[in-house]
């Protein structure tokens, strides 16, 4: 998700390297230590302007969350919404990388979950390599994830919602509470994205899946 140019997003990030980690390769393997607990670690990949991530770390101070996301004129949308409540967020921290190379800043096992929220669908077969529900990408977050970890998955598109039942079927994961309209009966838990509540309003169906990793 791209954003309009915002000429000050880059002295606003360097600002905050305690929310933006600027060096993250180096703490591959000590994230418990950057938190300073023991605490589960989930993360989003392609975390957008992190109304998502913010919000589940608010709502589960138990828990710590790292929002990914590559562009700058969009991560320093989620900083400032980090930095909005009195006192900051401490269970969050946001990474701007490329989510495919997650080996290079997190260690195997050091991940306990992977949230995926609308996702470019890429809908040109000659694409599918690039979708985050394809058999590389999933092989790249069982090699982070512990065994039973979960893969949590949003989206508004028909298409790739098929294709991601497919491929995490295909290779071997469990699914499990897959929801065709999630918000007919919506969860008390459900943290929503701006691109969901966008699509909502419009009503159009949010389909929703998690599936865990077996042995």
């Amino acid at each position: 998700m791209r954003a309009r140019y915002k000429p000050w997003a880059a002295e606003l990030i360097e600002a905050h390297p305690e929310i933006v980690i600027p060096n993250p390769e180096a703490l591959k393997g000590k994230w418990h230590e950057e938190f300073g607990n023991d605490r589960p670690i989930h993360i989003e990949a392609g975390s957008g302007k992190g109304r998502f991530i913010t919000g589940m770390a608010q709502a589960n101070p138990d828990i710590n969350y790292i929002g990914i996301e590559l562009f700058e004129s969009v991560i320093v949308t989620a900083l400032q919404g980090a930095l909005e409540p009195e006192g900051g967020i401490p269970n969050l921290r946001l990474l701007q990388v490329n989510a495919q190379e997650l080996e290079t800043f997190f260690e195997a096992n050091e991940i306990d979950r992977v949230y995926l929220n609308f996702s470019d669908p890429w809908p040109k077969t000659r694409h599918a390599k690039r979708r985050l529900t394809h058999e590389s990408f999933l092989r790249l977050y069982e090699r982070v994830l512990p065994e039973g970890g979960e893969i949590h998955f949003k989206t508004d598109n028909r298409g790739l919602f098929e294709y991601s039942l497919t491929s995490i079927s295909e290779y071997g994961m469990l699914l499990k509470d897959v929801s065709l309209d999630l918000h007919a009966n919506e969860p008390e838990w459900n943290i929503m994205t701006e691109y969901e509540e966008k699509f909502l309003k419009k009503g159009q169906p949010i389909y929703r899946l998690e599936a865990k990793f077996q042995a």
